[in-house]
């Protein structure tokens, strides 16, 4: 929000607060008793084994800190209050959304509250029936799956990193039909997701005609990113985004996962310009470049001589290649799906 406000992206009142979700609106998937727990654990400082142990809570992935109910609260806050108002159309944005791991009685893989499905039940509450799901993250959105994979009125695509944690996903996992999973290799690059995105991602979407589009833009999954081994520009993210856009009248963005906080500045920073069709400058006006020198990643390498592209551009160098034979083989098989499908 503060390199968009520099960029002149983002006025006073070009953004809304988003209200903080209430446990019975947590609850439209969420246990109770789960909610509950994060609720105490926040307000204790520290869970017991037998929580730790239930409810996955206080464990390495999910850490007990001052604002575990709070910040994903706000953040599911949000997406439900996206629903709400995109019954009227629109295009919304909520960066600190994109918590696809989170299980409806567990916390999972930093999520403790999962704001895309959240987001997906309050559309069909107020009225938007067939609901398009796309996730780019580096790594595969499971609670997501678990929690439409047998609603045929809800399509789920995703593009991940195979054999990268959760370990889920695979392309032979289908649900009732309406789920696509594309795991793709290390070194995944521009010029593949760009076959991906005009194969299958926007055949797919104009296929489905869906009533809405919710896509998760994860961050983690750009050369940078310390927890994939994919070769992305934050380039080919922007041109899904815009693409999509042109798909759907009402159309919900959210961030996800990501790591480097250079990479996600910048990458969540273009969706804003993307989807408001800015003209992205060469170089960052001084008032922006600031925002991202005041940046710091302590404890990593490349926190502590971080090149210096990363403070005077938004946009990368494209990351083009040669469309590897996995890709290749693996798209032909859902773009086959496609077909039968069709």
């Amino acid at each position: 929000m503060d390199l968009a406000t520099a960029l002149g992206w983002l006025a006073p009142r070009g953004w809304i607060r988003s209200p903080r979700a209430r446990p019975n609106a947590l609850a439209a998937w969420h246990r109770p008793d789960y909610i509950a727990a994060v609720v105490q654990a926040e307000k204790d400082g520290f869970v017991s084994d037998e929580v730790r142990a239930r409810y996955h809570l206080g464990t390495h992935a999910n850490p007990v800190f001052p604002e575990m109910y709070r910040r994903p609260a706000t953040a599911a806050g949000a997406a439900i209050w996206a629903g709400e108002a995109l019954q009227a159309e629109g295009v919304l944005y909520s960066p600190a959304g994109g918590t696809h791991h989170g299980l409806p009685d567990r916390a999972n893989g930093f999520c403790y509250f999962n704001d895309p499905v959240l987001a997906i039940l309050s559309l069909r509450e107020h009225g938007v029936r067939r609901i398009a799901y796309v996730d780019i993250d580096a790594h595969h959105p499971d609670g997501v799956e678990h929690a439409f994979r047998t609603d045929p009125d809800v399509l789920m695509l995703s593009v991940h990193e195979e054999r990268r944690w959760p370990f889920t996903g695979a392309v032979d996992d289908v649900g009732v039909g309406n789920v696509f999973n594309l795991p793709v290799p290390r070194g995944f690059h521009d010029t593949d997701m760009e076959a991906v995105r005009e194969r299958l991602i926007l055949p797919l979407i104009q296929s489905f005609r869906p009533d809405a589009i919710v896509l998760q833009c994860g961050a983690d999954a750009v050369t940078e990113d310390p927890l994939s081994r994919l070769a992305l520009s934050n380039n080919a993210h922007w041109a899904i985004v815009g693409a999509l856009q042109c798909m759907c009248r009402r159309y919900l963005v959210l961030g996800g996962g990501g790591y480097n906080p250079w990479s996600v500045g910048r990458l969540w920073t273009g969706v804003w310009g993307t989807l408001l069709g800015a003209e992205f400058p060469e170089r960052l006006v001084p008032e922006a470049e600031n925002v991202l020198r005041e940046l710091a990643w302590p404890g990593r390498v490349a926190g502590k001589n971080p090149p210096e592209h990363w403070f005077t551009t938004i946009r990368d160098v494209p990351r083009p290649g040669t469309i590897s034979s996995e890709v290749a083989a693996r798209l032909e098989v859902l773009c086959a799906r496609l077909r039968r499908w069709l």
